[in-house]
């Protein structure tokens, strides 16, 4: 039943740290997730230098969704958004043709306290990566949540165990947080054919093998897959229907690497909107990746 597992690779962002998951070189997406970074979890100190932030930065090709355990971040983009997401939110963001946006720590700066959340990158089917950027924020009332027997579960996004989010999708998809007490047993529906589950904490059984918070579990298509917590844990879900492949480069997904030149190109020349409240400054584009060893 499974087909991979794929331990987080730490990388610092210069103030804290995130697990990156996708892409990896044995996976490059789960149904239309092309990318999975888990956030922390980090204990900030009041005061926190504004270095920390996550200044504005582009994306073309994709949705971003950010959901949090602990914590808070201020979300201000292009189209004139300014929106702070806490535990039990989604701030869901459409780049399609082009936004740029930036995350910042304030409530963190302000008070101090913990920070902990996933942040993915949902891309666009190809007809509609050129849609016009949008950005929704729902809160806790658009997010169906079910409890039964030790096993607490929230619809993020998409349709899963016969409910549906309020959250519009451009794919058929699902994203599922569960919280799983110890001896608790779940069971992932067999709808989707690609799907998978990142461990955010504690441990889980599954088809025989233990799994620990850090690692993704990429499933085979076509059965139903049961989960034993073998501790109290926390478990994202994802997955959904394949879109197709998909360029990734920097902050630019892309089914056309000339669309992603072209975006690189358009960032370096200053033609893409800085955020409405947050235009005083920007992460510059990175050098182009080395070329990989024949």
């Amino acid at each position: 039943m499974i087909e991979l597992v794929i331990d987080q690779r730490r990388r610092d962002l210069g103030g804290f740290e995130v697990g990156r998951v996708l892409p990896a070189a044995s996976r490059r997406m789960v149904g239309p997730f092309a990318f999975f970074d888990h956030i922390g979890p980090v204990d900030f100190a009041p005061g926190i230098p504004r270095t920390v932030d996550v200044r504005p930065h582009p994306h073309i090709g994709l949705s971003t969704v950010t959901y949090l355990f602990e914590g808070e971040i201020m979300h201000r983009d292009s189209v004139g958004s300014e929106q702070a997401i806490t535990p039990g939110e989604v701030n869901w963001m459409t780049a399609g043709s082009g936004i740029t946006h930036s995350e910042r720590f304030e409530r963190a700066r302000r008070d101090g306290g913990n920070l902990h959340g996933i942040q993915a990158w949902v891309g666009l089917p190809r007809e509609l990566e050129e849609t016009a950027p949008s950005f929704h924020h729902h809160g806790a009332a658009d997010l169906p949540v079910y409890e039964s027997g030790g096993l607490w579960a929230r619809l993020v996004a998409g349709e899963a165990f016969g409910a549906k989010a309020a959250v519009r999708t451009h794919s058929p998809l699902f994203y599922v947080h569960w919280k799983l007490a110890a001896g608790a047993r779940a069971q992932l529906e067999a709808r989707y054919p690609e799907r998978a589950a990142y461990v955010v904490s504690g441990s889980v059984e599954v088809d025989g093998g233990t799994y620990t918070a850090g690692q993704l579990l990429v499933f085979a298509p076509g059965a139903p897959i049961l989960f034993t917590a073998v501790t109290p844990a926390v478990v994202m879900l994802l997955g959904g229907e394949p879109i197709g492949e998909r360029f990734i480069e920097w902050n630019f997904v892309s089914s056309s690497r000339e669309r992603i030149e072209q975006a690189k190109a358009d960032w370096r020349a200053g033609r893409m909107k800085l955020p409405v409240h947050d235009d005083a400054e920007f992460i510059p584009l990175p050098p182009d990746p080395a070329p990989r060893a024949p």
